[in-house]
């Protein structure tokens, strides 16, 4: 991992834990980039009660608290460890994301980091209800970590539809790439059942008649331009950066393009406001998240 920090203003990290082996990759990764930027690290975990049940059961309640509590301590004394300036806090709450997105809140952190759920049948990767509401509704960038996950920004994907939460995602990518000198793709899906994939600069006339043929709801000139004004951004930067326009399955293409990239991490944008008090994800990006074997940074308008 670099030695300086790669992303601009990471003064306070709320890292949120739930004691489980699916919180091991993001605890492991807040302290490591709480070490290497200075950043205050916060670190919060949510007993899931109410007051009725905490009427009925006190002697439980009381026992997930004391766990839940050295667990905490055990974190803190591994931040330490490092160097880094921990606090810990343990509420309780019915709706645990909530007490989590109003923590960051209160706080004014500069980004959540937070684990994701392991495989669930054959097929799927799940982040967890909990992880999917804190990216909905935090008002800060979320990173999400996979258990084996490391992050050490050499590699990054960037993935971008042209809508203004990917332009978010693209502007914090070059940045990272810029500051940390990581190597930078930039990827464009046009959604198909069938796949294929081209490096920008290397698409004819023939190509680009091809992919009309299979494109089934974005033509191949939006994403080739997506592709553009991210190279040409990057450049004004200093920034290298190669782009592919991938026909297929958005959130697998995105997925396929980062194991084939080796990307060690994936940023992507989040939908905004719907209605006045959800905030709500893409399809694309949860599952993105879902399936990604690297971490995902989601970045807010």
């Amino acid at each position: 991992m670099s030695q300086s920090c790669p992303i601009i203003k990471l003064e306070k990290l709320l890292l949120s834990t739930d004691g489980s082996e699916f919180s091991d990759g993001a605890i492991r990764e807040a302290i490591n980039i709480a070490k290497i930027c200075s950043s205050k690290l916060f670190v919060v975990s949510v007993v899931e009660t109410n007051p009725e049940f905490e009427a009925l059961a006190p002697q439980v309640v009381e026992k997930s608290e004391n766990e839940t509590r050295k667990h905490l301590e055990s974190v803190k004394s591994r931040a330490s460890k490092e160097g880094v300036d921990c606090e810990i806090n343990t509420y309780h709450n019915d709706q645990p994301f909530q007490s989590i997105v109003d923590d960051a809140a209160k706080k004014q952190v500069d980004m959540v980091i937070m684990g994701r759920r392991g495989r669930t049948g054959l097929k799927r990767l799940l982040m967890g209800s909990v992880t999917a509401k804190v990216i909905g509704h935090a008002p800060c960038k979320v990173l999400v970590v996979p258990r084996a996950a490391r992050i050490e920004f050499k590699n990054i994907l960037v993935a971008t539809d042209g809508s203004r939460y990917s332009e978010a995602a693209v502007n914090e990518a070059i940045g990272i790439a810029r500051l940390g000198r990581a190597n930078l793709t930039a990827v464009s899906v046009v959604p198909s059942e069938t796949k294929m994939q081209y490096e920008y600069g290397f698409i004819d006339s023939k190509i680009r008649a091809d992919l009309e043929k299979l494109a089934a709801k974005e033509s191949p000139q939006a994403a080739e331009n997506n592709v553009k004004i991210i190279k040409e951004k990057a450049e004004k930067e200093g920034t290298k950066v190669k782009g592919y326009i991938v026909t297929g399955v958005p959130h697998e293409a995105i997925v396929d393009m980062a194991k084939e990239t080796n990307a060690d991490l994936i940023i992507v944008g989040s939908h905004g406001r719907t209605g006045l008090s959800r905030l709500m994800m893409g399809s694309v990006t949860e599952r993105v998240i879902g399936h990604a074997d690297c971490a995902v940074l989601v970045v807010k308008c």
